[in-house]
């Protein structure tokens, strides 16, 4: 009788026990990155260490790093990372099955919030006569790192243009590039970043430079259309030396996302914590990119669904109807 009490107490004690861990246990958030030293790598870093984020009760979140947008549009619709960073033009293409070589549909991939934009770029020397992306006909172009985004969008916008197979294309990072056109080894180079552009300033030094009108070959050949995930916007004159225009451009868009299984309280009491004063400051003081981060902006330029925790936020903020 004894050793059955001992036994049916020890059973109690196990099942209560399990019930307190189950209670109180925290959804485990992977979030996805990107490389080392990456500005998505720095989003999932800044998010994991914002100390409201670490004192939620209900959550923890574990910072991931990846490859890049790719890799976590895949793993997040596999439910491998909960939540990640990706550019609005793979949620997009990846939920209408229209990625590079992949129909698969990603369709568990939801959009949280707009994080900041990558806006193209493409620098030439003044006095070149290069007025328009097909002007490169022939030319040399360093058309970014060959796996990057900023390559991946130079191939789709120049394939666009019908000038990708008539050039001569230099895969190469933004200050290799900087350095081969201050050398005379280059005609022009693509980014696809924040500007200003540490490589452009450089270019600046040794070359008068200036920026192709990306903008006016957009509308006019439909990409926009087409692509409905980039926008028009404008680098404002004199962001670099010798530019002292307006330049209008295209970007795409770097959002915040989540599995669709991922709770809705969850995305909810995440975007409450950051999209404060201080949950904006901490952000912004990571990396100058998160410049333009706040309420009136975390819906813009989203054409993919949103996660319902997202969702029920930015319309109590009124950045969404």
């Amino acid at each position: 009788m004894k050793k059955r009490h001992l036994f049916i107490m020890g059973f109690i004690a196990v099942v209560s026990m399990s019930f307190c861990q189950s209670a109180f246990a925290k959804d485990r958030v992977v979030f996805g990155g990107g490389p080392a030293g990456g500005t998505f790598q720095v989003v999932a870093n800044a998010i994991q260490v914002y100390k409201p984020i670490k004192a939620a009760a209900e959550f923890k979140v574990q910072a991931q790093s990846s490859a890049g947008s790719v890799e976590n549009l895949r793993k997040t619709n596999d439910g491998k990372q909960q939540m990640s960073v990706v550019y609005s033009g793979h949620v997009y293409l990846g939920r209408n099955g229209l990625m590079k070589n992949d129909t698969k549909k990603y369709e568990d991939v939801l959009a949280v919030a707009w994080l900041y934009g990558a806006p193209a770029q493409l620098i030439i020397r003044s006095g070149s006569g290069i007025k328009s992306t097909k002007d490169l006909v022939g030319k040399k172009v360093g058309v970014g790192n060959a796996g990057s985004g900023a390559f991946a969008n130079c191939e789709l916008f120049f394939n666009h243009m019908g000038v990708w197979d008539k050039i001569e294309r230099n895969a190469m990072g933004y200050n290799d590039a900087a350095q081969a056109f201050g050398n005379n080894q280059l005609d022009a180079f693509w980014l696809f970043t924040a500007f200003p552009s540490g490589a452009v300033i450089m270019a600046a030094q040794t070359n008068d430079i200036e920026l192709v009108n990306l903008d006016a070959d957009a509308t006019a050949s439909g990409f926009y259309k087409k692509y409905p995930y980039f926008s028009k916007l404008t680098i404002p004159a004199n962001t670099y030396k010798g530019a002292d225009y307006d330049s209008p451009s295209f970007q795409d868009s770097a959002l915040w996302v989540a599995h669709s299984d991922v709770s809705a309280d969850v995305v909810y009491q995440m975007l409450s914590l950051i999209y404060t004063d201080e949950g904006l400051a901490h952000m912004k003081a990571q990396k100058k990119t998160f410049k333009d981060m706040a309420i009136a902006t975390g819906a813009d330029g989203i054409v993919t669904p949103f996660h319902p925790g997202a969702e029920k936020f930015w319309k109590e903020k009124g950045s969404l109807k």
